[in-house]
């Protein structure tokens, strides 16, 4: 990667609607423009983000999503859709960036909210560089948060199951968001760490050591099992199967995606339905890697991307 840098300037974008959105700018300023979009939806932007990208030659813009990261108020579900994200962003590129065109880079639940935008600004996106593609398709939800995943990961899976009822396993996304939006913060928190956990032990394709998650992480693992369970249990605040649907409006955006052969958070599946869709698209289907942004094969890959784009 490259070195670790500071941002140059940074602060909150007030969205009118309850929501103080963190922003920072890295790099340089007369470079290729480009904005971040995390993962989760909740996890928010880390310092290593930064340096998936030349600062000599990309002019950065990264931003916490609503409700997570630095961003105010923590965990709010309020006001919080895809469409609103969208809003941020463009108002993030007009208001911050001041460009008219920027290239958008956005893994796993980034690379959803990246499609959903270049569908809706087409003539805003100077190109797209796409992660562990997820859609938000019902049977992608099912597969991870449902059944699929745990043939693989049984030990992990039990975890994950244990704050539910067993008269609730018919829906778990839905039994999750009763505990994740209800009243008892003891079982709030106890379900917040199990549904984040279950996805930070699975995301790897050779996880090194399951990392337990601490009361340090408790704003941060709040944060990322209420948002993203909200998302979930509302479809992405989209129509089933429309970013696949819709793909063809992106057919003159320059787009690189990269997927893990052994990803069991966002299946190989979606990846290879969109390239089918976006048949002018670079696809880069890494055979041994999972889900994780920073295993070998899959960082080369994206590294190897932003140079490209860098002069795009």
């Amino acid at each position: 990667m490259y070195p670790p840098i500071e941002p140059y300037r940074h602060g909150f974008l007030d969205t009118g609607e309850g929501h103080q959105v963190y922003w920072e700018l890295c790099g340089n300023p007369q470079g290729q423009p480009l904005i971040f979009l995390h993962g989760g939806p909740g996890a928010g932007c880390s310092p290593q983000h930064r340096q998936l990208f030349d600062p000599e030659r990309y002019h950065i813009l990264l931003f916490d999503q609503r409700g997570c990261g630095r961003s105010k108020p923590t965990a709010s579900l309020e006001n919080n859709t895809t469409p609103q994200l969208i809003s941020d962003m463009e108002r993030l590129r007009a208001e911050i960036l001041q460009v008219d065109q920027y290239v958008v880079f956005g893994g796993s639940w980034g690379s959803t909210l990246a499609l959903a935008y270049a569908q809706a600004h087409p003539n805003r996106v100077k190109g797209l560089i796409l992660r562990g593609i997820f859609t938000l398709r019902k049977e992608e939800v099912q597969w991870f948060y449902q059944s699929g995943a745990s043939f693989i990961f049984p030990d992990e899976w039990e975890k994950y199951l244990a704050p539910i009822p067993a008269a609730e396993h018919d829906d778990l996304v839905s039994a999750y968001h009763r505990r994740l939006t209800g009243h008892d913060e003891a079982e709030q928190l106890r379900c917040a760490y199990a549904w984040a956990q279950w996805e930070s032990n699975t995301i790897s394709l050779l996880p090194t050591a399951a990392k337990a998650l601490t009361l340090a992480d408790r704003d941060a693992v709040l944060s990322f099992a209420r948002i993203e369970n909200h998302y979930f249990k509302h479809a992405g605040f989209m129509e089933e199967g429309q970013l696949l649907r819709d793909a063809h409006r992106l057919a003159d955006i320059p787009t690189i995606i990269i997927q893990g052969r052994y990803d069991c958070c966002t299946p190989a599946k979606t990846a290879w339905e969109l390239s089918k869709a976006m048949p002018h698209a670079a696809f880069h289907l890494i055979p041994n890697a999972g889900h994780a942004f920073n295993e070998p094969g899959i960082l080369a890959a994206l590294l190897d991307a932003t140079d490209k784009f860098a002069t795009l």
